[in-house]
């Protein structure tokens, strides 16, 4: 490939992606089949990837309703066919026996498939893309100029080969996935360290019937993370437990003393068979704040996907985040002199500002909830009890929630309210629902009593400190990505 500054104005513009993940198959067909039907010419794309064999993954499984219509407007909804993906309809959210429905608005569909089939239904498009070349290879380190920071292409060794060869272009976007070798140094004193505080521990259940079929089932475990478990293929349903950092010795017995019997018992021999049969494959849940690109703290490349924003994946929001990006770009890429750095780097960051409604809502949204379903402490567990009664309300209470949860009302803003309206709903069910004491006749059957007047003094400072560890979760969460807007 030719050298940046070297093309002659009529040479069509060459775009390098590092990473044919989800968001970089995606950009790569998205590039060839709208951004260059905007341009002079059309676009030669080079799509990298150090192994096209089909990733095995545990998550990234899960396309919420504003990811489908991402793929649509991408031309890509038939990534979705053929690889026995199951339409979602919504969630159920299990706790010590009761079930809440909470059912996508206005009959919309999200999909679960195997993270794998979906990568490489994903790379076929991508290969049938006119101007794109998919190459099996190895980034083993950028090529910049020393002078401007441009990063011009990379380095690269094929599979089986020690012979290194360079690959260069005009616009170079790196998309290696969660464990990025490069993030560090295209963001450079931009970056935000990354964070970890919990794992995902999951395994596959066999011809597994879910308490609601079609619909993602969250089990809130007391004193533990939650479970999610949906199914991603007509005999394989996903089952993820949350696990706080450090992922216990002993994962298996976590599980089958801790998690298991808090759970259905219609999934209780499933999930036997399956821990007797498979390895339990922990992924961590990361949390790293997209920051602008283009300034003058980072390199003068693109970045996306997990390798420049991640949230935690309780909330499935990872995929339709990263589709949406690529829509956005795509878009913007269309008018642009890939050479010109000044103009890439507006574009950067006004995609940067296009993608915060979606992507900070889903981002706040995901360690919020993961925190009031995980309840460590007191406070917490008051809040995890009063957001399964606010779900039970119905009406607004769940259409509000799960349309965030859908990527289909992005909006921080809403994210707030209905998170305070949680809190606050929290604190009246404190007051005035009835609640198990013990019963002295018979033990075994606490007795369910509204708490009396002379204890709401005690209830009052007990709701002040709810309301202030609602602050405590969302807050930073809120900061994280206003501090980037």
């Amino acid at each position: 490939m030719p050298k940046t500054h070297e093309h002659p104005s009529n040479i069509p513009s060459l775009v390098l992606i590092v990473g044919a993940g989800i968001a970089g198959s995606a950009l790569a067909h998205a590039l060839s089949t709208i951004t260059s039907q905007s341009r002079a010419s059309p676009l030669c794309v080079a799509l990298l990837e150090g192994s096209l064999a089909e990733p095995d993954r545990i998550v990234g499984e899960l396309l919420q309703p504003t990811g489908v219509a991402a793929l649509q407007k991408l031309g890509l909804e038939s990534c979705l066919e053929g690889i026995n993906a199951i339409p979602e309809h919504g969630y159920c959210v299990v706790q010590s026996g009761q079930i809440v429905h909470i059912p996508y608005p206005g009959g919309r569909e999200g999909r679960s498939f195997h993270h794998g089939r979906f990568v490489m239904a994903l790379r076929e498009q991508a290969k049938r893309a006119p101007g794109v070349d998919v190459v099996e290879a190895i980034a083993n380190e950028l090529i910049e100029c020393q002078h401007t920071k441009r990063v011009l292409g990379v380095r690269t060794t094929r599979p089986n080969s020690t012979e290194r060869e360079s690959f260069l272009a005009d616009l170079v976007s790196i998309a290696d996935g969660c464990f990025s070798n490069f993030r560090n140094a295209v963001l450079g004193k931009a970056l935000r360290e990354s964070s970890t505080r919990s794992h995902f521990c999951g395994v596959i259940l066999k011809d597994t019937q879910l308490p609601m079929p079609q619909h993602g089932t969250v089990g809130l475990v007391q004193g533990h993370g939650p479970v999610l478990l949906y199914q991603i293929s007509e005999h394989d349903t996903r089952m993820l437990v949350a696990v706080k950092h450090p992922v216990p010795h002993d994962i298996k017995g976590h599980i089958l003393r801790d998690v298991v019997p808090q759970l259905p018992a219609s999934l209780h021999i499933a999930i036997h068979e399956a821990l007797d049969r498979d390895r339990i494959r922990c992924m961590p849940n990361s949390f790293l704040p997209a920051v602008e690109q283009g300034g003058k703290y980072s390199k003068q490349g693109a970045i996306l996907g997990d390798a420049w924003n991640m949230r935690h994946p309780l909330t499935g929001g990872g995929i339709s985040v990263a589709l949406h990006d690529v829509v956005i770009l795509s878009e913007l890429l269309a008018n642009v002199d890939f050479r010109n750095w000044d103009q890439t780097s507006k574009l950067l960051s006004s995609w940067h500002s296009s993608r915060k409604p979606l992507a900070s809502t889903l981002n706040i949204l995901s360690f919020a909830l993961y925190d009031l379903f995980s309840a460590d402490g007191e406070h917490l567990t008051v809040l995890q009890k009063g957001c399964f009664k606010y779900f039970e309300c119905g009406g607004e209470c769940v259409h509000g929630p799960v349309s965030l949860l859908a990527g289909i009302s992005p909006s921080p803003s809403l994210l707030a309210y209905h998170f305070f309206a949680v809190a606050f709903y929290s604190i009246w069910v404190m007051f005035f629902h009835p609640r198990p004491v013990v019963n002295e006749s018979n033990s075994d059957k606490p007795l369910m009593v509204s708490p009396q007047l002379w204890e709401y003094s005690g209830l009052a400072v007990r709701g002040i400190k709810v309301l202030w560890s609602a602050c405590v979760v969302f807050g930073p969460l809120l900061s994280s990505e206003i501090r980037w807007w």
